[in-house]
């Protein structure tokens, strides 16, 4: 028996030579697991304590195993640790050595960009090109020897090329500067001189006016007319410019005189200006609202009631009839006169309606009865009653604009007189195409001719003038 025992624990041990430490832990932890297995079977089944102890002495035999193994586990640890201290020494210090390499390109590297971004001296100055140098050099530059290198050489005369060009441009700097000063010296003193002109001017132009009044030279009072004439609408400002050139001109016993508020024609003029460019204003704005608001109500209405017809006061709420706030008051005198005080015969005052584009004349009233039917009679088939174009009776309809009772009326002469031509309805080579043989259509026809020959004459303005007065002194030798 202990023979066998002996035998079991000389091949254990063979056994455990064989096998890796961590095979025999794992062998006797799997041997230790069974052995308590029997045991608590043997206590289960009430088997004999002699069985026990043999589990018993194999548990023990299992403990040494265990240390055994462990002790081999630690032993092997500290070699490997031994092997690997061994090992680290070489590989710390080619790390080291790889630290100091690395740390040395960093230091080439830097050194490297330092004098690839090195700026010389004459890095920035833009010099001339050689061909330039060689062609415009002075010869003493040219010809100078400052180092051996050719292109170094070459470079220090092109520096010095160009501080000698330098110090010329500073020479005419300076130059220019003093001249720059004396510029600004002369131009302060006329400056000075000419912010006392405007007072010299008025002392000198209220001086004046006594010499004006007595020689008939009314300057203040063109130079007045001429600045309202500038706010005039377009057709207005023709005729007030025709009717002063023929004043001027031929000596014409006629007076001009433009009447109306200035700022308000200013302001049209500005409100013009801005909706022919296409600017809106905050006023345009709020007419844009006011007009949509009203649009609104009117659909509204025209859903509640029926349609009306347009008439004169829908015209006027329609701000069909605008006229301009400026107008010209014509003063027509008697040019028959023998003494030097002239006869006044007639006032005419110009008007100018804007959304219809046509311009009416009326008579300024006075005590010595009516006169309108002076320029009804002033050219035949022209009593004004009627529209002078087709774009104008379009926008008006059937309303009626012009009465009897009103003074006011757009004559056809006033439009050719204000440069608003038109076609006539009727082409008068149609109607030579069409004459008949009729005696009747014949006389037509020639009146026709008669008066559009006579039509396209009425925009004179002798012819105007004449007429009129001769159509007053016959008025008033009547009275």
């Amino acid at each position: 028996m202990e023979d066998e025992d002996g035998q079991g624990a000389h091949s254990a041990e063979q056994h455990t030579l064989e096998e890796s430490p961590y095979e025999i832990l794992q062998n006797c932890k799997g041997s230790a697991e069974n052995i308590v297995a029997e045991v608590l079977s043997v206590k289960k089944e009430g088997k004999p304590k002699s069985h026990l102890r043999e589990l018993v002495t194999q548990m023990f035999l299992n403990f040494i195993t265990l240390r055994q193994a462990n002790r081999s586990i630690l032993l092997e640890e500290d070699r490997v640790r031994m092997e690997t201290e061994h090992a680290k020494a070489p590989i710390d210090f080619s790390s080291l050595q790889l630290q100091n390499l690395m740390y040395e390109k960093s230091h080439y590297v830097k050194a490297i960009k330092t004098c690839k971004d090195f700026k010389s001296r004459y890095s920035d100055i833009e010099l001339v090109t050689e061909e330039e140098f060689l062609r415009d050099g002075p010869d003493e530059i040219k010809h100078s020897f400052l180092s051996n290198d050719s292109a170094h050489n070459l470079m220090l005369k092109r520096l010095n090329f160009e501080l000698f060009q330098r110090k010329e441009l500073c020479k005419l700097h300076s130059k220019l500067e003093q001249e720059k000063k004396i510029l600004f010296d002369a131009i302060a003193n006329r400056k000075k001189f000419l912010s006392i002109l405007p007072s010299q001017f008025k002392s000198l132009k209220k001086a004046s006016l006594p010499i004006q009044s007595q020689l008939g030279v009314q300057q203040t009072r063109k130079l007045k007319h001429q600045s309202s004439a500038e706010l005039l609408p377009p057709p207005l400002y023709v005729i007030y410019s025709q009717l002063l050139a023929q004043k001027e001109a031929f000596g014409e016993s006629i007076d001009l005189e433009i009447v109306g508020s200035l700022t308000d024609a200013q302001t049209f003029s500005r409100h013009q200006a801005h909706k022919d460019t296409g600017i809106s204003t905050t006023l345009d704005v709020t007419e844009l609202k006011d007009e949509a608001s009203d649009d609104i109500k009117d659909v509204q209405r025209q859903r509640k009631r029926p349609r009306i017809v347009r008439g004169k006061e829908s015209l006027y709420h329609l701000d069909v009839l605008q006229i301009h706030p400026l107008k010209i008051n014509l003063h027509v005198y008697d040019d028959e006169v023998s003494d030097f005080k002239l006869e006044k015969l007639i006032i005419l005052s110009f008007e100018y309606f804007v959304k219809l584009n046509m311009v009416c004349v009326g008579i300024e009233a006075s005590d010595d009865g009516p006169k309108n039917d002076i320029l009804c009679n002033l050219f035949p088939d022209d009593t004004g009653l009627e529209l002078p174009h087709q774009s104008a009776k379009l926008i008006v309809g059937d309303a009626i604009m012009f009465n009897e009772n009103r003074t006011s009326r757009p004559y056809k002469w006033a439009q050719h007189l204000a440069g608003i031509d038109f076609l006539p309805e009727v082409s008068p080579m149609l109607l030579a195409e069409h004459e008949t043989s009729d005696n009747g259509e014949a006389a037509k026809t020639e009146d026709v001719r008669s008066g559009l020959s006579l039509y396209l004459q009425q925009n004179r303005i002798q012819t105007i003038l004449r007429r009129i007065r001769s159509q007053r002194k016959a008025q008033l030798a009547h009275l």
